[in-house]
């Protein structure tokens, strides 16, 4: 009889476990500027849900994306690790060699093997075009998710009514309806349908809005009347619908309240192709810039219980930290085999200071000569051109606009920063498959020297 009583008290034990174990959301939106909502000081676009989660969360006034553009920080998300380090250093919309190779471990993976059910829907554009569901390379299963709907880079022919989506290696066909909703839906029909409720999860919804070409479907342009720019902010007003279409599932699932739900977008917003909406509240420069406005994102996160809500937090945090936050709350240990750069951002919920053993560093291939890379420490932030021999020096807690260049008014902060900068790219250069950014085949942009 005791044996049983104990037998019984232990399974309660594990099932408790099971159930104190959080679920992880990471809700990932495509070019989506500083300023592109409400919660962050919009007045015109209007984005209800993410003010729902801003008064259930806290809000990032310093959240950054790990580069400028989207499958560098998609690739630091995932592993913790700076973009050239993990390998996946530039847009992958080529046929080039780059992709997120299996050497590199990835949340999903460790939670997976935790006992979590994990599911990827959206864009994934973590490999080159002819490697997309193609078998000889790693496609999302083979990156720790059970689970995925993904297309490679945008759904197309356009974000309305796309025929280019895969799910678990087979193609969908033509879906009838707008991008964002659309994923929504596979993630909500996840949530209710496919996954083992016994277990704990892991959801990553990587949308494609606002990334052009922009689709928006009417319903979300009619509030905005006549505005020249009602596609661009319904189009925003469309993610923040898919936004509340996933945490309402949450809700009708009874798990919100054990779920950490982080949401942030890719990098800054688009300024090419006649785009007049991506605000960036103000910073310097847009997408694939190192200035403030290329890499300076919105930021939210909601766990009840454990994050205040309502609170703010002034508190530098990058895409790059999504590994570690994750996997401390949900129990796991971190690799000790590789350099991770993010740290856990738990106390920055809070409000609190990180330990950072590694600067926050940039470093984006299709920046302007002048802002190929970028490190912060602290309030300050070095600024140095492709060749790494010019540098500016903003103290960009005050200066968060980048108006006041300091190198020349403080040329011994500036070397101190240099010397910093110089070492940590050094050991990233010498970690990362330099041989894909160095042969050659890219060409630099018209006005830069390099390609990387």
């Amino acid at each position: 009889m005791f044996l049983v009583t104990l037998l019984l008290w232990m399974g309660g034990l594990v099932s408790h476990a099971e159930e104190s174990r959080p679920n992880i959301v990471v809700f990932l939106v495509d070019d989506m500027g500083w300023g592109d909502s409400s919660v962050y000081g919009n007045e015109l676009i209007k984005t209800p849900n993410l003010e729902k989660l801003a008064k259930q969360g806290v809000t990032f006034s310093q959240a950054y994306s790990a580069c400028g553009v989207c499958s560098p920080s998609r690739s630091a998300i995932l592993t913790g690790r700076t973009p050239f380090r993990n390998g996946v250093w530039c847009h992958v919309s080529g046929n080039g060699p780059t992709h997120l190779r299996t050497s590199e471990i990835t949340y999903p993976e460790l939670l997976k093997e935790a006992g979590y059910e994990t599911c990827h829907v959206g864009k994934w554009h973590l490999n080159s075009r002819q490697m997309f569901n193609n078998r000889e390379f790693p496609q999302p299963g083979d990156h720790g998710y059970d689970y995925w709907m993904a297309t490679h880079n945008n759904a197309s022919p356009s974000h309305k009514n796309p025929k280019n989506f895969v799910r678990n290696g087979k193609e969908v066909g033509v879906m009838e309806g707008y991008s964002a909703p659309l994923v929504a839906a596979e993630a909500r029909k996840w949530l209710k349908e496919i996954r083992d409720p016994s277990k704990p999860f892991a959801l990553s919804v990587w949308l494609h809005e606002p990334h052009l070409p922009i689709a928006t479907d009417p319903r979300f342009q009619e509030p905005y009347g006549n505005d020249p720019n009602r596609t661009y902010m319904g189009n925003i007003t469309q993610l923040d619908h898919a936004l509340g279409m996933v945490m309402d599932a949450l809700d009708e699932q009874g798990v919100a309240d054990n779920t950490l739900l982080i949401f942030t977008s890719d990098n800054g917003p688009e300024g090419k192709g006649g785009v007049k909406g991506g605000s960036t509240g103000g910073l310097r420069g847009r997408k694939r810039n190192d200035y403030e406005g290329g890499i300076r994102v919105p930021g939210l996160a909601r766990w009840p219980g454990h994050i205040e809500a309502g609170s703010k937090s002034d508190v530098p945090v990058i895409g790059s930290d999504i590994f570690a936050t994750v996997l401390e709350v949900c129990g796991v240990p971190l690799p000790e085999d590789r350099v991770i750069d993010g740290v856990s951002m738990v106390p920055a919920f809070a409000g609190k200071p990180v330990e950072r053993k590694v600067p926050l560093f940039w470093r984006t291939h299709v920046s302007g000569p002048d802002d190929r890379v970028a490190m912060r420490i602290g309030d300050w932030k070095l600024v140095g051109n492709e060749t790494l021999t010019k540098f500016q020096l903003f103290n960009v807690q005050k200066d968060w606009k980048e108006e006041n260049e300091l190198s020349e008014k403080m040329p011994e902060k500036t070397e101190e920063m240099k010397g910093i900068l110089l070492k940590l790219w050094k050991e990233i250069e010498a970690e990362g498959p330099r041989e894909w950014w160095e042969d050659g085949s890219r060409k630099p942009k018209k006005g830069n020297k390099l390609s990387y």
